[in-house]
């Protein structure tokens, strides 16, 4: 019988599995790098074993040093949670021979359907419809290349280890072939530690449907019916939704059935996830992940179930607590990936310090590994939090995740959050028209601008720039000692307190958010305590009272609105119920001086690893080449040149961590 668990993980994933073992009653402990020693995870679980560095390769994908963990705190059963060991064969084998329950298939059976190359031909087998490709799993490069070539295009390259989109490419043109080829080898290898890769024929336009199994490890399987997670960027879902949308009854109960075909045919212990594309009225298997899922929690909404549980009771009986019979899918639910990444620059991925984090008035479930204050690791992933909502139908578990994220602040570092309310509200996410491509076609580039559409958040409302300035004026006047030209109440730093209340004929600072700016002259104040500023062109009176820490009361325009700021006089971040918008402030006489930067620069574009240095000083190159690249966030960023030259000095070797913006390379102009 369990009576201790290790959760063998980090993140929100090891909070969330640490509750239900609470419910249940059994002990919990957990482990940590050197990088999250004060990490939610641990101070949440509150027994944790250092395990290594920060890298995960040395400490997270350590079986050995989670073995001696388990066995340090006295525990009898390890949960992987998912993502690091939760597929590895090897751990499980591990754990068995330390006489430690895992949690979750069985080892052999991993093997056999963990991998993708060998769960195709387990699906073949069980008479489950398969993507057309390479029948097993590749190693050699050039063999990869050869059956490319031979291929109609486009064609799919992917980890068999893999999983999250990492290790996998997309093959429109045989242009750069052999070196996506390899990123994508090297990109599974250091997440995965198996570089294999297989060749499918790629289905462009298709739905991402996935079908939640149980079974008992003897030949019974069962269903937990299907979600839908066709909104993917980059092959990663970003929303996600319990049942799925505008499937045909008859196409759902055959992917249902196919699903425990499968699950039944190779005895599957605990719970997993069979996978499949559909195209029009076809469906085919696409693979198995044996663990939990991310978006677990719009199945629990549904049904009514706690999956951890359910995953604990099989692990320690060794039966299935309940039947299909006795499963029910009722109303409708959403999952939304708030992740720290900057849509209008790419989706990259941000690292650093979270200032504010607060759901207290979201209204619906929250997954989360972070609070305010803690770090956005470049070595993990960039989940902040997972939203869920549920609702009696879809439109109004749309509408509820909608109202959730308008109601969340994040502030400190750049989120989909806003990007996320526009998606719930596109024509084919109402409609569920949606395809697994719809999101990468909107943001390609030129594709915006080619659709109307605007960047992700790139308007901003009066009353943002208005908060803003307001800010920006009490950061500098808290700044400036006593009796200086900030201080007296009367004073706006800017003009003397004489004549009419005119705003002052040159702009005190310019805010700015991607191209757009704003510059902004302030008046002296009203007898009433308001400002009077001309923003661009337009004049308002406003005032703004700090209510909390981080909240403000903004009256404007008759209009009184809370609004959550951080940041400083340089760079400022507004979260209200218009929206978030993150602006630069720079003074009017430093403006020139800041906007200045050396041409040919080849900055970082985030904090990383360098992995590959593609080009040496005195190297011709040209424009688009790629000179660095990085690994951050479980990903490559290629460092490309932005014209055609000569590299005039390299600044990093492989091996280096470097910041944010730091110059790797120079490139002069020929």
């Amino acid at each position: 019988m369990i009576k201790k668990v290790l959760i063998a993980n980090r993140g929100e994933i090891a909070c969330r599995i640490a509750r239900t073992c609470r419910k249940l009653g059994l002990e919990v402990a957990t482990v940590h790098s050197s990088a999250e020693r004060f990490a939610r995870h641990v101070r949440e679980i509150g027994e944790s074993i250092e395990i290594g560095g920060a890298a995960p390769a040395e400490s997270y994908l350590r079986i050995d040093a989670i073995v001696a963990a388990a066995r340090r705190v006295g525990a009898d059963a390890v949960h992987p949670g998912y993502g690091f060991l939760s597929e590895n064969a090897d751990f499980v084998r591990a754990l068995d021979a330390a006489g430690l329950t895992f949690i979750g298939p069985r080892a052999e059976t991993m093997e056999r359907i963990g991998g993708k190359a060998s769960a195709k031909i387990e699906a073949q087998r069980a008479g489950v419809p398969v993507i057309p490709g390479s029948p097993g799993g590749m190693k050699d490069p050039a063999e990869v290349l050869r059956l490319v070539q031979s291929m109609p295009l486009p064609v799919l390259l992917k980890a068999v280890a893999g999983g999250g989109g990492r290790g996998m490419a997309v093959v429109e043109t045989l242009d750069g072939l052999e070196g996506r080829i390899e990123s994508a080898m090297r990109e599974a290898e250091k997440a995965f530690g198996n570089g294999e890769l297989i060749v499918e024929r790629y289905l462009p336009r298709v739905r991402h449907i996935e079908v939640q199994v149980a079974g008992d490890g003897q030949g019974q399987a069962i269903h937990l019916f299907e979600r839908e997670c066709t909104l993917q960027r980059r092959h990663q879902k970003v929303i996600e939704e319990a049942p799925s949308a505008g499937l045909p009854e008859p196409l759902r109960q055959a992917i249902l059935a196919d699903a425990v075909k499968l699950a039944a045919s190779v005895e599957y212990r605990g719970l997993g996830t069979v996978e499949f594309v559909v195209a029009g009225d076809e469906y085919f298997f696409l693979e198995v992940n044996p663990r939990l899922q991310v978006e677990h929690p719009v199945t629990e909404e549904v049904t009514g179930l706690d999956l951890v549980a359910l995953q604990l009771q099989i692990a320690d009986s060794g039966t299935l607590p309940l039947s299909q019979a006795e499963v029910r899918c009722t109303g409708h639910a959403f999952e939304a990936r708030l992740c720290a990444e900057d849509p209008a620059a790419g989706f990259l991925p941000a690292t650093g310090r979270l200032q504010l984090v607060d759901f207290a008035r979201a209204g619906v479930r929250i997954e989360s590994g972070v609070e305010s204050g803690d770090e956005i690791s470049p070595h993990y992933d960039s989940m902040i939090a997972k939203l869920i909502a549920h609702g009696p139908d879809r439109d109004a578990a749309r509408r509820a995740l909608l109202a959730g994220l308008r109601a969340s602040t994040v502030i400190g570092l750049p989120t989909n959050l806003q990007f996320l309310q526009e998606l719930l509200e596109w024509p084919q996410t109402r409609d569920a028209s949606f395809h697994t491509r719809l999101i990468d076609e909107r943001y390609a580039p030129g594709a915006a601008a080619a659709a109307g559409a605007a960047a992700p958040g790139s308007a901003v409302p009066i009353e943002h720039l208005a908060a803003a300035a307001l800010y920006w004026h009490g950061q500098w006047r808290a700044q400036t000692p006593e009796l200086g030209c900030w201080t007296l109440s009367g004073l706006t730093g800017w003009r003397l307190n004489t004549g009419a209340m005119a705003p002052a004929p040159q702009p005190a600072l310019v805010l700015k958010q991607g191209a757009s700016e704003w510059p902004v002259r302030f008046s002296g104040i009203t007898a009433q305590g308001d400002y009077r500023l001309r923003i661009a062109e337009e004049e308002i009176e406003a005032t703004q009272r700090q209510i909390s820490a981080g909240r403000y009361l903004l009256l404007c325009k008759e209009h009184a609105l809370e609004v959550t700021i951080g940041g400083d006089a340089q760079q400022i971040e507004l979260v209200s119920a218009l929206g978030t918008a993150v602006l630069s402030a720079t003074s009017y006489l430093g403006g020139a001086a800041s906007d200045a930067a050396a041409g040919g620069q080849l900055l970082a574009p985030m904090m990383g690893k360098v992995v590959a240095v593609k080009a040496q000083a005195g190297d011709a190159v040209v424009a688009g080449q790629t000179v660095v690249v990085l690994e951050s966030m479980k990903m490559e960023l290629h460092v490309t040149a932005p014209f055609n030259g000569n590299v005039s000095s390299l600044r990093c070797q492989v091996g280096d961590m470097v910041e944010r913006h730091q110059v790797l390379a120079e490139v002069s102009p020929v």
